[in-house]
């Protein structure tokens, strides 16, 4: 419908090719429209049983290239899990493979989860723009200020229902990325009066992750925002104005342990014992790994020397086992993740399906390049796990579901049926 009512504007949004409704996805949807044969339009074309006037809706399946991204990465995570894991669990006293078991609950209901988006019409998830939302923040006040948020290591992000321990900072990503698709689908101004509750709700999301604290997930979701609204034909230079204020914004509230961070990456030899000893063990682990790597289940900084290495740091167990050629396996998986996703996403027809999977996309695409950069320590250490690989139900339920709606909208395919002209004698 808003490619309809918007189609014969000759500007859109104005003049700029990056302000009409197709915002920066024009040339393709341009093309798909030729392609099709005239898009989603209302005249012309052939109903049911050669009628004119009517339209024939095809959908096609979904992207198997994309399925079987996602169960290469699924079935690394449970294997590097059951290794990494192992020595974790004997040391807790528990079965050896009790992070494995827990983490093959979490698939079984994430599975469920991307069956449901899978045949779930994306176009209806607009419908709970803000619902999603909000029920994310009233969680993440649960955490904050109720019993039932969970301490770990210093850190108040978990949520515990009964048996059900999750992270409610995870659905935010969806959340967000829901909100500002459906947002921006229909202009790319920055500011306007129904953006202001979303901008609302957005500060209030990410001032209660600050609390907990979690800069990294901060990070995620403010670069996911900043990547829509372009996409969408957003202005480049107002993002890096933001962008410069948010550094020196920073710069004045970090906190000590988190500069602390910062200045041991620079050289994590100056506290190698505790500030310094996550990057200098992750490290060992890469150069232990070489080129081939030491063996499935043979890691050594596995044992008690990396901590953390079934979740956070699981890339550097990964990396001393199956070396450079498993690294640049998982990298380039990723890497082929992101480009199906922005094929799908040119193809949707609609501008609301393309920022919803650019925005999936990206989050699971950034949050990837966060964890290994972190375990190579090319940026300063932060919490965040590696999706669909490292332990942790929440990540993988959530990215399964996220998963879902991607291949809901690679199912779509509106066409226009034309009949054949009648030749003359």
């Amino acid at each position: 419908m808003y490619y309809r009512d918007n189609q014969n504007t000759p500007g859109g949004f104005g003049s700029r090719p990056e302000n009409r409704p197709e915002g920066r996805f024009n040339s393709s949807y341009q093309r798909q429209r030729n392609e099709y044969g005239g898009g989603n339009g209302s005249g012309g074309g052939t109903g049911k049983n050669g009628r004119s006037g009517g339209q024939n809706y095809i959908i096609s399946p979904p992207d198997k290239t994309l399925v079987w991204i996602i169960a290469a990465l699924i079935i690394i995570g449970i294997m590097a899990i059951f290794s990494a894991g192992s020595p974790r669990a004997v040391a807790e006293g528990v079965n050896p493979v009790f992070f494995t078991v827990r983490q093959l609950a979490w698939l079984v209901g994430g599975i469920f989860g991307a069956m449901f988006f899978a045949n779930f019409d994306y176009r209806k998830l607009r419908a709970y723009t803000y619902q999603l939302p909000i029920i994310v923040l009233v969680l993440l006040a649960l955490v904050q200020f109720t019993p039932l948020g969970l301490t770990v290591n210093e850190a108040k992000r978990w949520l515990v229902i009964g048996p059900i321990q999750f992270q409610p900072s995870e659905l935010a990503k969806p959340a967000i990325v829901l909100m500002f698709a459906s947002l921006f689908s229909e202009n790319s101004l920055l500011l306007d009066d129904k953006k202001i509750p979303a901008y609302i709700i957005f500060g209030a999301s990410l001032l209660l992750i600050y609390k907990q604290p979690n800069l990294s997930m901060i990070i995620l979701l403010t670069f996911t925002f900043a990547a829509l609204y372009y996409m969408a034909g957003g202005s480049l230079k107002k993002l890096i104005i933001a962008g410069m204020s948010a550094v020196t914004l920073i710069a004045f509230t970090i906190r000590d342990y988190q500069k602390q961070r910062f200045l041991v990456w620079l050289d994590p030899n100056k506290d190698p014992l505790d500030a310094g000893y996550n990057i200098i063990q992750s490290l060992v682990a890469f150069v232990e790994g070489g080129f081939f790597g030491v063996g499935f289940g043979n890691s050594k900084q596995k044992l008690s020397w990396l901590p953390e290495g079934h979740t956070d740091f699981i890339f550097a167990v990964i990396a001393e086992e199956f070396g450079f050629l498993g690294c640049f396996f998982i990298i380039m998986l990723f890497a082929m993740f992101l480009h199906r996703s922005f094929i799908i996403a040119s193809r949707s027809p609609d501008m609301f399906g393309k920022l919803l999977a650019v925005g999936i996309a990206f989050s699971v695409g950034f949050q990837a390049f966060m964890n290994m950069a972190v375990a190579s320590s090319f940026i300063p250490a932060t919490g965040i796990p590696l999706p669909f690989i490292s332990y942790g139900g929440s990540s993988l339920a959530v990215s399964l579901c996220m998963f879902g709606v991607l291949l809901n909208i690679s199912k779509k395919r509106v066409q226009r049926i034309r009949p054949y002209a009648k030749k003359t004698a």
